[in-house]
């Protein structure tokens, strides 16, 4: 049980983290150098590390499962902690940058575990660089769905190298992704909720879903309401831009 009055960071009230004692500047350059272990290949992924009441030890012959769902960039986790009951059975992972932000998800997780008996063991994070190390953590065909959600817009033509869409990171994420996978994206600025389009649309192996689809898909509804960045659009009644792609088969 977490000592709440040994530990100013966890809430009395909630038995939360307090997000105030977490945070980090809003972005990080993701073609920086940083410093923090990375699996050599996916079958070097702990998955008890992450899911440990799910996998009491890192037995590769015994993984009955592997995580499906990634949310890139996942800030405070509002998405993660939303799909978590949503999808109990589907295993899931945010990958973040930034080391303050990460450390609060892990804690918000181990807290909800704790609150919750049985519940949210099949959620976690990591901290590491999705635009560099994708094919470290899944392999082929892996992944059934993956969330891009308010990413960093860099707004300065030169620094569109560093936007986490693009035609070349595609190649990466159609590879992770099994076909009849899904691809998440969602912004508030206008220019880039075209530019992923745009990628997205230009790409051989993706398609949009219809209108029918986006409307019975339950984790559609969540890109706009569970995370801190929608919210705060939300409250401003900003405007949002979505692009949420099909991984469909290669042409013969």
């Amino acid at each position: 049980m977490l000592d709440h009055d040994a530990n100013s960071t966890i809430s009395k009230s909630t038995g939360l983290p307090r997000k105030r004692f977490y945070r980090a500047r809003a972005h990080s350059n993701p073609l920086s150098d940083s410093h923090f272990p990375i699996p050599i290949c996916p079958s070097e992924v702990d998955y008890s590390l992450h899911y440990p009441q799910l996998f009491p030890s890192n037995d590769q012959l015994h993984r009955s499962k592997k995580i499906e769902f990634a949310d890139i960039g996942c800030g405070f986790g509002g998405l993660l902690i939303s799909l978590s009951t949503l999808f109990p059975e589907t295993l899931m992972i945010g990958m973040e940058l930034r080391d303050k932000v990460t450390e609060y998800v892990k804690e918000r997780i181990l807290a909800l575990r704790v609150a919750n008996p049985g519940q949210y063991q099949n959620v976690s994070v990591v901290r590491t660089n999705s635009m560099k190390y994708i094919p470290n953590y899944f392999e082929k065909a892996q992944l059934s769905k993956m969330f891009f959600l308010f990413p960093d817009p860099h707004f300065k033509e030169k620094n569109h190298r560093r936007r986490v869409i693009s035609p070349h990171l595609l190649d990466e994420y159609a590879y992770t992704l099994r076909v009849g996978g899904i691809i998440y994206t969602i912004t508030d600025v206008e220019e880039l909720g075209e530019w992923m389009k745009s990628c997205l649309e230009n790409h051989p192996l993706f398609e949009a879903l219809t209108a029918e689809e986006l409307e019975v898909d339950p984790a559609v509804k969540l890109l706009s309401s569970a995370t801190e960045e929608g919210q705060k659009v939300a409250r401003n009644e900003g405007q949002t831009f979505q692009a949420v792609y099909r991984r469909i088969s290669a042409a013969p």
